[in-house]
């Protein structure tokens, strides 16, 4: 699910015109980022440490409601980080909050016009009680989604999951015409669960055993068309129950 945001004021960046050069940053320091995950705007984890999460979350500005989000993922992440837009004497300038950020655990990077991240704060080793479960829901949503398909920041559009990457790609499948079910298993394990369901109205069962294709799925596949998004992925493990985290 994905919520909309607020129109940004005059001379304000948008959240998602952050995520290139945050993409960058984690990137660069070996991690795999991708947006929009379980409603964090990034979530990145290691290649080189199986299991390690990191998430970041974007702002217009440095805020209490950001630092109240921030301390809100910390029980799941084990590196969390803020990014907003740099300024000249805004309060991301204030060396109070880059205190208040590591004595919180949270790292404060910057962004300049020109895409260019400067690091406020770095994020400290406190650990408040962590989130096993919310934190075992991000990783397999990390790693159950296909490619990068949701820029971190985005609003007002459907956050492509997993879930929906996989429906699509059942859809993509029955385009041509009702298929059985045993015809779409190889496309993911939990291809029955998700025609049985039909959580988006895309599949008709003309036949027991048979699904069809709705128009609004084929609606559903000429919207998605350029987001990437039927190229479902197959993980080991996944959770039949999680349409959306």
């Amino acid at each position: 699910m994905s919520t909309s945001r607020r129109q940004p004021g005059p001379g304000r960046p948008r959240e998602a015109s952050l995520y290139p050069a945050v993409k960058q940053f984690l990137v660069q320091r070996g991690y795999d980022p991708k947006g929009e995950v379980g409603h964090c705007d990034v979530v990145a984890t290691s290649p080189a440490e199986p299991g390690r999460l990191i998430i970041v979350e974007m702002k217009r500005s440095l805020t209490l409601d950001l630092l109240l989000q921030a301390t809100d993922r910390l029980p799941c992440a084990d590196e969390l980080w803020i990014a907003v837009p740099a300024t000249r004497k805004g309060r991301d300038r204030d060396r109070r909050a880059h205190k208040l950020c590591r004595r919180l655990g949270i790292g404060l990077i910057a962004i300049t016009p020109a895409g260019r991240i400067e690091i406020l704060a770095e994020p400290t080793p406190y650990h408040p009680r962590p989130n096993t479960r919310r934190r075992a829901a991000l990783l397999r949503e990390h790693e159950a989604r296909g490619g990068d398909p949701s820029p971190g920041g985005t609003g007002g559009v459907p956050v492509m999951t997993a879930y929906r990457q996989e429906a699509l790609a059942c859809a993509a499948r029955l385009r041509r015409g009702p298929l059985p079910t045993r015809a779409l298993v190889d496309i993911t394990p939990r291809a029955t669960v998700i025609l049985y369901r039909n959580v988006y109205g895309w599949f008709d069962r003309p036949a027991r055993g048979v699904y069809a294709l709705t128009e609004t799925g084929h609606a559903a596949l000429d919207m998605f068309a350029s987001r990437d998004a039927t190229a479902a992925p197959t993980p080991p493990g996944i959770d039949a129950t999680d349409t959306d985290l």
